[in-house]
């Protein structure tokens, strides 16, 4: 259009508007207003300047911007200011969104009224509510916070321009202070640096944005969240950012848990490895010298101490003397009284373990003895544990640990250091009896064997041996129980064919291995398919070994069983005996997925282990040995019922009565005793 014909632009005030004009400006659902060339409202209906938060006199004259600013209202200011600049620059209408505090949205239309001249010219806004696009973004938003997610936007740019009190709600931050990239500020310091990296680079490549960071609260601790964010196109251009914000933190409690829980696992079956280790290479041990530089080894790699002695007692029960290997450094004293100020004479004299983390606890514990300076100056040990061990219920010495730095010894570990212990107990034991070549075959035997079987409340325990040797030699039969943590008590007796030391090595490493195994995974089934394990790694083929094992709750009654090709144990019930049969099994090292069978005891019933030496000899077979053990259980008197030590002398004598004994006899009975009920007076 050219000059000559251009129509100059009217001034327009609210006065110059027709009556009809006004009137439909008045009661429109649509905001109106009209900027003059200074950008100050001349003209305004009620609708917008209630969007304003204020009436139409109070926005008169005034600029929209400076209202906003008023308000506290930083970011939709820059809006404001940015679409009237456009407007005025390009003379083309701009469209814009307006949400109000109440999250109703409003879409606004800036565009000019006349072609400007002189430099002069006016400027609408029409704001019309968008109710469809209201309800959609209400919905989203209370799905996103029904999920515990806050929404957030930002301009094109990535800047925050708009209020959100949720963000006020967790950090305290105010408008002003997170508004831009203030945001940052409350982010972790160490996570900062990584996250505006990945904004930036998201923003400026306009991809999907998702970070997890700390967030520092208002309490000042931190806690963690996951942001995530994607661009709103307006064409080729980026109109704004949609993202959500969502707490975290429990999940990744629960996934360190997770992880400190399969650590803790791995942990396990690392000691449980270590403990098979350990059983296999205490058993080619035979002398104590050896045993020493087993458990030097094993002290070593497995529980990673610096030195490692094995302390034992004098015959007269006065003094004690150490063994060690070859190591670092040797201890101020070689030999040295019951009394001395020494971790491994403390844990002898209180048959407990001590644990000690540094030297200040040393010195603690010793009162503050001259011995502990001299310890302390001539060797580099800085923290220790001493583990009696026990033979028979009795202390034979000490195993000593000693670490170069401050350590603490947790409960897990302790317990698995009391294990290498017990092993080490049982080494010595059978190594001093085999150096000093004393005894008798039944004595070597049954100091293989339990001296005592455990008190556990709820059950009552007996066993009986009988050798069958007629010369110096060493049987294969063996028994054990003992109680497991969780209350349990758990019982095995087996039978490693042969004679002589290979029977004796071969039943101790069995045994061992067990306890071991039950100590970590006591259920009947796992403990066999270890130990099928440990035989094909540790045992000749040739060497037959059966067993039965299981594992009595007290309480309930249930008795677990896995049967290794071994007989079956014999019922003694109120209503009779009988074999507890159960599929047959292979013995140990022949693969087979082992059988896991369940009982229930009955109050005042035993369950009897026993060797073949009971039910077969020459003259005897095997299946009419059972029938008649069977048989001579159910003749037995009630007192002779009602007492297992009894039972199973009584079993012994009917059984063997009339036989000549070729082998040696072992037995194991478990009883549940019937519990008095009768009131008290």
């Amino acid at each position: 259009m050219s000059a000559e014909t251009s129509i100059p632009p009217p001034r327009i005030d609210q006065a110059e508007l027709p009556d009809a004009v006004t009137s439909l400006l008045t009661d429109s659902p649509i905001g109106f207003a009209l900027l003059g060339p200074d950008g100050t409202f001349g003209t305004i209906n009620k609708r917008m300047a209630d969007l304003l938060g204020r009436t139409p006199a109070q926005c008169l004259g005034r600029e929209p911007v400076a209202l906003l600013e008023e308000d506290e209202d930083p970011g939709r200011a820059a809006a404001y200011r940015e679409s009237l600049e456009s407007v005025r620059e390009s003379g083309q209408a701009v469209r814009d969104r307006h949400h109000t505090r109440d999250d109703q949205v409003w879409e606004l239309t800036w565009f000019p009224v006349t072609e400007p001249v002189a430099g002069e010219y006016h400027v609408a806004l029409l704001a019309a509510r968008n109710d469809g696009v209201g309800r959609e973004e209400q919905r989203l938003r209370a799905l996103l916070e029904a999920g515990n997610q806050i929404v957030w936007t930002a301009g094109p740019g990535g800047e925050f321009r708009e209020d959100c009190p949720k963000w006020r709600a967790i950090t305290g931050q105010a408008p002003e202070d997170f508004t831009g990239h203030g945001w940052l500020d409350a982010l972790h310091p160490d996570d900062r640096p990584r996250v505006e990296r990945a904004w930036g680079d998201a923003v400026l490549d306009i991809t999907p944005f998702d970070a997890m960071f700390r967030l520092r609260t208002r309490s000042g601790g931190y806690d963690h969240f996951r942001a995530r964010a994607h661009p709103i196109m307006d064409g080729a251009e980026t109109a704004e950012w949609v993202g959500t914000l969502v707490d975290v933190t429990t999940e990744r409690e629960a996934l360190e848990l997770r992880q400190r829980l399969n650590q803790q696992l791995s942990e396990a079956a690392m000691r449980t490895a270590r403990l098979q280790k350990a059983t296999s290479d205490l058993a080619e041990a035979l002398t104590a010298d050896e045993v020493v530089h087993a458990m030097s080894d094993i002290g070593r790699s497995g529980v990673g101490a610096h030195h490692t002695s094995v302390v034992l007692l004098d015959r007269d029960h006065s003094g004690l003397r150490v063994m060690a290997a070859g190591q670092g450094h040797d201890l101020p004293r070689r030999a040295f009284p019951l009394h001395h100020p020494d971790v491994a004479a403390h844990a002898v004299a209180r048959r407990q373990a001590v644990l000690v983390d540094c030297p200040a606890d040393l010195r603690a514990l010793l009162q503050e003895a001259p011995e502990v300076e001299e310890l302390i100056e001539a060797t580099p040990e800085r923290a220790w544990a001493a583990l009696p061990m026990m033979v028979g219920g009795r202390p034979i010495g000490a195993l000593r640990f000693a670490f170069t730095d401050p350590r603490e010894v947790g409960e897990e570990e302790r317990v698995f250091l009391e294990a290498l212990a017990g092993q080490c107990a049982l080494a010595i034991g059978r190594a001093m009896l085999y150096e000093r070549e004393h005894g008798t075959a039944e004595e070597l035997q049954r100091s293989l064997l339990p001296e005592e079987l455990p008190e556990v409340e709820g059950v009552n325990l007996t066993a009986f041996y009988r050798s069958g040797s007629q010369h110096v030699q060493v049987g294969g039969d063996w028994y054990d129980a003992f109680p497991l943590p969780d209350g349990r008590v758990a019982g095995v007796l087996g039978d490693v064919m042969g004679k002589g030391i290979p029977a004796a090595a071969g039943m101790s490493r069995i045994r061992n291995a067990l306890r071991a195994l039950a100590f970590s995974m006591p259920e009947p089934a796992d403990v066999l398919t270890g130990l099928d394990r440990m035989f094909e790694a540790t045992e000749g083929m040739d060497q037959v070994t059966t067993l039965v094992y299981f594992v009595l709750d007290p309480v309930t009654g249930q008795l677990d069983l896995s049967n290794a090709g071994h007989l079956p144990p014999l019922l003694v019930a109120n209503a009779g005996p009988s074999l507890l049969e159960t599929a047959p099994d292979t013995p140990l090292g022949i693969s087979s997925e082992r059988g896991h069978h369940k009982f229930f005891v009955q109050p005042g019933n035993t369950v009897a282990l026993y060797s073949d030496g009971l039910v077969e000899n020459r003259k005897r077979s095997v299946d009419a040995g059972l029938d008649e053990l069977v048989h001579v259980a159910s003749e037995a008197p009630p007192e002779v019922v009602g007492d297992p030590q009894q039972m199973l002398e009584y079993l012994v004598e009917s059984m063997l009565e009339g036989y000549e004994q070729d082998d040696d006899v072992t037995l194991l009975a478990v009883q549940l005793p019937v519990i008095d009920s009768a009131p008290e007076r």
